[in-house]
């Protein structure tokens, strides 16, 4: 299972755009990729690809969350992903 760590870029944290951003993104990865704040047991992660998932996680600017996904195309998925979380939608 691939996993990776961003940090939460987006002044307003993990909301309205820039979880739209994210949710559709991530709908259109090969692979199923589940999202948890850093610190979180496994199997309370979220399906990153859920506006409302997203919205209820509270990543707040700055907060750290865990990507994972398994299978082909695992890796390369988290990467776009976490690009987009470290980016500032808000600016």
């Amino acid at each position: 299972m691939a996993e990776r760590i961003a940090t939460i870029a987006s002044r307003v944290g993990l909301h309205a755009r820039p979880a739209s951003i994210f949710a559709e993104a991530a709908a259109e990865q090969s692979v199923e990729v589940s999202i948890a704040l850093e610190g979180e047991p496994a199997e309370d992660a979220l399906d990153a690809s859920s506006i409302l998932s997203l919205m209820g996680l509270g990543a707040e600017h700055g907060a750290k969350v865990v990507l994972r996904a398994e299978g082909d195309g695992a890796e390369a998925a988290l990467e776009t992903l976490v690009q987009i979380l470290e980016t500032d939608h808000d600016a």
